[in-house]
């Protein structure tokens, strides 16, 4: 989806009282910013026009080859169906990581009656169906190709502050069906709204959860059934690192691109590197270094306020021109009050790096950061030079 240039440039941001940012003189002496003619990390757009895509089918209709009415979008795009029973929670996930949504106000949802799905525009084109958890579709008026022929990827809601056997009994159903006659599918299990639990009944539950689909799946034949299991709740970024892992297994360049990152972070001594997609704020490749959650949630953050600021920046003043080389993408830093950096340097119109660094002399380095920055953004433009272009249907052209 084409997006227009957006204006940005390096800004003073003031994340807290511990922190100092260092910004160009111009900004710091009140004069009108310069424009930066390239820079595209808002996506707030992107984000809108998803929404207007939305395609809604009223559960009845969901006969055999009805709900393949568009086999462009079906066949084309890489799907997430979110399943699970009423008021698990499916469409308050989908909400807050893909529509921008306060947690807060999810509590307003009404629940899902008919299927949505939704077109996400990113980094990499995909589809995110909502099912209803009434919807029986494992009946025989269900054409199950339909349904699970194109499918990335099944994400099932598990309430775990509710009674969650039926969840469970109706999940391992799914699971051998699909296990017969698409084994490739990855099932991913959400244990939901974990937030409201103690830290030990949180794990006792999980281990029953888990326990109990192992064990069926056991009895049913299927001793290594791709299931995997994720402790999450939408008031914390565990949800979004849920679906990181989920995206990330759809991605055929992952090794590509972890091989790249670990390259930067020895070759620059950063502490933990993630190459985020700002729509969503999922990251979709990090270092191979064990994920801090502290250190996920400060760089996501970071972007936040990234973004925020330029929007206050990037209004197109008529009589503004630029002069000389413009910077073609966001970048920027800041020092926190113990001496180290988050380092923000805008890939693509889709995509950030954002890094941690511990070094103290991270600052007086920062040229050789930036030009290892910008070697790594040419490598990471041509492993994904395909899929940057898309014709005018919304068609993402593929890696074989």
């Amino acid at each position: 989806m084409p997006m227009p240039p957006a204006h940005r440039n390096r800004r003073t941001v003031s994340p807290g009282p511990d922190r100092h940012v260092y910004s160009d003189a111009s900004i710091l002496h009140g004069q009108p910013p310069e424009v930066k003619t390239g820079a595209q990390l808002s996506l707030e757009e992107t984000l809108q026009g998803s929404s207007s895509n939305q395609a809604l089918a009223q559960p009845g209709q969901a006969k055999s080859g009805q709900l393949a009415g568009h086999p462009k979008l079906r066949d084309t795009k890489p799907r997430l169906l979110l399943m699970g029973l009423r008021r698990s929670g499916k469409s308050s996930i989908s909400s807050v990581v893909f529509h921008k949504m306060p947690p807060t106000e999810t509590l307003f949802l009404e629940s899902t009656t008919r299927i949505q799905k939704d077109s996400i525009h990113s980094f990499m084109d995909f589809q995110v169906w909502d099912f209803p958890g009434q919807l029986e579709y494992l009946e025989p008026s269900f054409d199950l190709e339909d349904i699970f022929g194109s499918l990335g990827a099944l994400v099932w809601v598990i309430d775990a502050q509710d009674d969650y056997l039926d969840s469970v009994a109706r999940l391992n159903r799914t699971i051998l069906t699909v296990q017969q006659y698409y084994p490739n599918i990855n099932i991913e299990v959400f244990i939901h709204k974990v937030d409201g639990l103690s830290d030990e009944y949180r794990t006792d539950t999980f281990q029953d959860i888990v326990q109990r689909i192992s064990d069926e799946l056991s009895d049913a034949g299927y001793e290594n059934a791709p299931v995997h299991y994720y402790l999450t709740s939408i008031y914390d970024y565990s949800v979004f690192e849920a679906f990181s892992k989920v995206i990330q297994k759809l991605i055929p360049q992952l090794s590509t691109l972890e091989n790249l990152i670990n390259i930067l972070v020895n070759n620059c001594g950063f502490e933990k590197t993630y190459l985020f997609d700002v729509l969503s704020k999922i990251y979709i490749a990090s270092d191979t270094r064990p994920v801090d959650m502290s250190c996920y949630e400060m760089c996501s953050d970071y972007i936040d306020v990234i973004v925020d600021i330029s929007e206050l920046y990037s209004w197109d003043h008529p009589d503004r021109k630029p002069k000389g080389e413009q910077m073609r993408e966001a970048e920027s830093h800041v020092m926190l009050h113990d001496g180290s950096m988050i380092h923000l340097m805008e890939m693509n119109k889709y995509l950030c790096l954002v890094s941690v660094i511990r070094n103290p002399e991270a600052a007086e380095k920062k040229g050789l950061i930036d030009m290892n920055c910008r070697t790594f953004q040419n490598a990471l433009n041509e492993v994904f030079s395909r899929s940057w272009e898309q014709d005018g249907e919304g068609e993402a052209v593929q890696e074989e």
